[in-house]
């Protein structure tokens, strides 16, 4: 295999043992062994679905920064920050240069392996949701 092909993989099987420990955690703390077939399924499903939201909301917030919209905040952040400092606003720029040296900064990286797997797990999630409510709903 190439390189590339396989630091693709890896990135790949990161997300996904990362969305199986959340969902390990989110299974932990229902009680799954302790419970019927069809709580358990419930409870997995409801793991599926967390562990799969939260990287595909990790994806979203990684893209929506990654175009600069969240460059604002950090100027925000930064002149906040030089207000304390003795002599800190003489070395302040102007917002249109902090901007403009931050998108040259910004690296583009594609994210499509967290979105993926986020978005697997999510629909793992949902059928599993559909099969307890077709199933065990009024058992």
């Amino acid at each position: 295999m190439k390189q590339e092909s396989k630091e693709t993989l890896k990135k790949y099987a990161v997300c996904f043992a990362i969305e199986i420990i959340i969902a390990f955690l989110v299974v932990w703390s229902n009680g799954f062994f302790t419970e019927s077939v069809a709580v358990n399924i419930r409870i997995i499903a409801d793991a599926c679905f967390v562990a799969g939201i939260l990287m595909t909301l990790f994806a979203a917030m990684m893209y929506i920064s990654g175009e600069g919209a969240l460059i604002g905040i950090g100027f925000v952040l930064k002149t906040a920050f030089l207000t304390f400092i003795p002599m800190g606003r003489t070395k302040q720029e102007r917002y249109i240069d902090y901007r403009a040296r931050k998108l040259n900064e910004a690296k583009t990286r594609s994210n499509s392996h967290i979105l993926l797997t986020g978005l697997i797990f999510t629909v793992i999630g949902a059928v599993l949701t559909f099969i307890w409510y077709a199933k065990f709903y009024n058992v």
